[in-house]
């Protein structure tokens, strides 16, 4: 980020919106890297040489991923309603999941992935459940399987002690507050604790792009807190990096760019792949954050007395 003025930085001088530039001096530009590379890093008195622009800067967005998948793991947060499938469509710049909560009443409620299937692609099939075929020789498919309706009319049963589970309503015996059913005497012996939640469950179906749900009362929503690899949706312009991470690509651009040459050295690429790992470590314990009224926080969590 160049130096600006105040009024640029609190009010973008003028220009909506106002805060573009809040708190923008902690971050370099992907601009910056490649043009402080190509300044510093390369031509004809120094390692690397006839580098075109396109090379380090692909380079330079691989360094960029890593960080984002394992060091600096920039979480994002969106909120968005459930329509009447049950299904929460992941965002454009999804890579992985954090977290995923229900909010209800003021309240984050984290949910848990269900460990069953709950959608299927299928095949229109006859009455001898032959595959049928279209004209071109292509298996015919519904748009949605039967796996898949019953999933989103919510009347899929469900391992879990939820609404959706199959002794949900049903008639039984509560003997030293345990129940017991006709059918099911002593089934949840050795119950699987995972499975034992009453909350609505999850499964990410990566294919589609969704995240569907067990069942989700009305009137609330679904947070989901997620890892993106940091390219925003393609946008050069608005790709940055953090200056605690600047030496650190540096490094790793450099050691990409050597790594894959012909006639280097191996003792040259072994020392740039240490400078690279020596200085992502040093950047970890910096973005570690770690304060002694914090460490002293903990300490004093764990003074306490047990009785």
């Amino acid at each position: 980020m160049a130096y600006i003025t105040d009024y640029a930085y609190y009010q973008n001088s003028g220009t909506a919106p106002t805060d573009k530039n809040w708190g923008s001096y902690q971050f370099v530009s992907l601009a910056d890297i490649v043009n402080n590379f190509m300044l510093m890093y390369q031509g004809n008195h120094e390692l690397i040489n006839n580098i075109e622009r396109y090379q380090i800067l692909f380079h330079a967005k691989r360094g960029i991923q890593e960080l984002n998948y394992d060091a600096m793991k920039e979480i994002k947060i969106l909120q968005l309603d459930i329509s009447n499938q049950l299904r929460f469509v992941l965002p454009p710049d999804y890579v992985n999941w954090v977290r995923i909560s229900q909010f209800r009443d003021g309240t984050l409620y984290p949910l848990s992935e269900n460990i069953q299937t709950n959608w299927a692609s299928a095949y229109l099939q006859d009455n001898s459940s032959n595959v049928l075929f279209d004209q071109d020789g292509n298996a015919l498919k519904p748009q949605d399987s039967e796996l898949d309706l019953n999933q989103m009319t919510a009347s899929a049963k469900s391992i879990y002690l939820n609404s959706s589970s199959p002794y949900n309503n049903s008639e039984g015996w509560c003997i030293g507050g345990s129940w017991y059913f006709d059918y099911a005497v002593g089934a949840r012996f050795g119950l699987n604790t995972e499975t034992a939640n009453a909350n609505p469950t999850f499964t990410i179906n990566k294919q589609s792009g969704v995240i569907n749900f067990s069942n989700i009362l009305g009137s609330s929503s679904v947070v989901l807190e997620y890892v993106s690899d940091g390219m925003e949706s393609g946008i050069d312009s608005e790709v940055h990096l953090n200056k605690l991470f600047e030496e650190y690509i540096y490094a790793y651009i450099k050691y990409s760019i050597l790594n894959t040459r012909v006639g280097i050295t191996e003792y040259v690429v072994n020392r740039s792949r240490k400078d690279k790992s020596s200085l992502l470590r040093n950047a970890k314990i910096r973005l570690s954050n770690i304060h002694p009224g914090r460490l002293l926080m903990n300490m004093r969590g764990q003074n306490k007395w047990i009785k």
